[in-house]
């Protein structure tokens, strides 16, 4: 089994948060790196607010590894964008670096189920630019809308003719248990762009992830709690918030301590 080129250990521990208190929850629970997102429950997850950012690349200033990833999505629903859509999305590509987030997590497709090469080629080129005035190592994900792909193992090479640095993917699977023969192929590519197996990722999917020799395991690491609000007739609802877990982000990082013999 490889390990991650970011850590000697083992995978990469990556977890979903929302919000500045789930960046300090996933650092001090063992996470090597974050993926900002909102609305994740409900939507798969959206750009986050300007503020947001700005506190949790706060959060993580420090780290290690470049940590604070943002997800760049601007609308739910499908990965086939408009021009106009992908200017808005290369806009927020600047943005997202000048407010301190250390990598961007982007994807585009086409309606025929292949890669958004214009698309896609504006994203990367926007984060190398913002890369250049920033002065730091800015990473580049593309995120599941690699297992939409009708042929991943090609796509993945189009990827690191473009210069992305990862991919996340389940391996096409509504969860990445049922994906392990895909992610396999992916990681025998040997294409040089980092494999980040994430969907619906359980603590007993570790130990298999590990044996592929992916570079990174992401897990939504959420759990929720009841809203204190009221429901009100302006769209407010009450019900249950989305929180990080610091439970399932220590399980996860002892369990590829574990795996890779780093002990507990």
């Amino acid at each position: 089994m490889s390990s991650s080129p970011w850590h000697p250990a083992g995978p990469v521990v990556a977890t979903a948060a929302q919000d500045p208190a789930g960046a300090a929850i996933a650092r001090t629970a063992g996470a090597d790196r974050i993926e900002l997102c909102a609305a994740l429950g409900v939507t798969g997850g959206l750009t986050p607010s300007p503020g947001t950012l700005r506190a949790c690349a706060g959060v993580w200033h420090d780290a290690p590894l470049p940590a604070v990833h943002v997800l760049l999505r601007n609308r739910p629903g499908g990965f086939v964008y408009s021009p106009g859509e992908i200017s808005v999305l290369v806009d927020d590509v600047a943005l997202a670096v000048e407010l301190g987030a250390s990598g961007v997590v982007i994807g585009a497709l086409t309606p025929d189920a292949e890669l958004d090469l214009d698309g896609t080629r504006r994203l990367v080129d926007a984060a190398r630019t913002a890369e250049r005035a920033a002065g730091r190592r800015v990473e580049v994900t593309f995120h599941r809308a690699m297992d939409v792909a009708a042929d991943p193992v090609a796509a993945l090479r189009t990827l690191a003719g473009l210069g992305v640095d990862r991919v996340l993917t389940s391996g096409g699977a509504a969860r990445v248990g049922l994906g392990l023969a895909e992610l396999g192929r992916l990681v025998e590519a040997g294409t040089g762009v980092q494999i980040m197996a994430g969907g619906g990722v359980t603590i007993d999917d570790i130990a298999p992830l590990c044996a592929l020799g992916v570079d990174a395991v992401h897990l939504s690491a959420k759990t929720v709690e009841p809203d204190p609000g009221a429901a009100g007739p302006g769209g407010g609802t009450a019900g249950d918030l989305e929180v990080t877990s610091p439970e399932t982000v220590e399980r996860a990082y002892r369990e590829i301590r574990r795996c890779c013999g780093g002990g507990t």
